[in-house]
């Protein structure tokens, strides 16, 4: 029988903090809401090997992505959009797992359609680097066509843009709603949090 297990992020923190345990016949995702799935058959593409997460794991615990903080803030210089909105994004979308890959082939920190990274010139999908410039890209893209709003912009990053102009506002998707308002909670949470530590670097808006 194949060994499932779905865990909420918050509880696996406990072994993202610095566990050493090594599962060699154990194989693991990590969906768009956060929770890990393990397996000991993998029955999908999108498992991969636990081992190879263990770099990325003990990066990421109890920092969760001081090692993409520079890129974040490179993009959105480049493009004007706010550093928090961006990484607020990546922490819904990736939970910071730069290798992530979505059921529906969404790749990356920022879960970019391959579709999406085309279109923002994105050369190599899987590197943290050209990830992030295309979703940042495409929060640019966005909030442009959706006058700054964020709650518009954020919807049509989850459900696309035709969705929300068909519907004139947030479709009415309980997944949209629900990451829409996740994302505006973090979002608050990271600027709060660099309010605190750079009071004069984190407002570099939107525009």
């Amino acid at each position: 029988m194949a060994l499932r297990l779905s865990i909420l992020a918050s509880v696996a923190g406990w072994w993202l903090s610095g566990s050493r345990v090594v599962w060699a016949d154990i194989y693991v995702y990590r969906d768009a809401r956060g929770i890990m799935h393990f397996t000991n058959v993998p029955t999908k593409p999108v498992y991969r090997p636990f081992q190879l997460l263990q770099p990325y794991v003990r990066s990421l615990g109890g920092k969760e992505s001081a090692a993409f903080d520079q890129l974040i803030r490179e993009s959105c210089q480049r493009h004007r959009v706010e550093f928090a909105l961006v990484k607020a994004v990546i922490k819904a979308e990736s939970a910071f797992d730069p290798l992530a890959l979505s059921r529906a082939g969404a790749h990356g920190l920022m879960q970019l359609m391959p579709d999406t990274a085309a279109l923002h010139g994105v050369t190599d999908i899987r590197d943290p680097r050209d990830n992030i410039d295309g979703g940042v890209r495409h929060l640019r893209r966005l909030l442009d066509r959706f006058g700054g709003n964020l709650t518009l912009t954020l919807a049509a990053y989850n459900a696309g843009p035709e969705a929300v102009a068909r519907y004139n506002g947030v479709p009415p998707y309980e997944e949209t709603q629900e990451y829409v308002q996740r994302v505006l909670q973090y979002r608050e949470s990271y600027r709060q949090h660099s309010l605190r530590t750079d009071p004069v670097g984190w407002a570099t808006l939107s525009g």
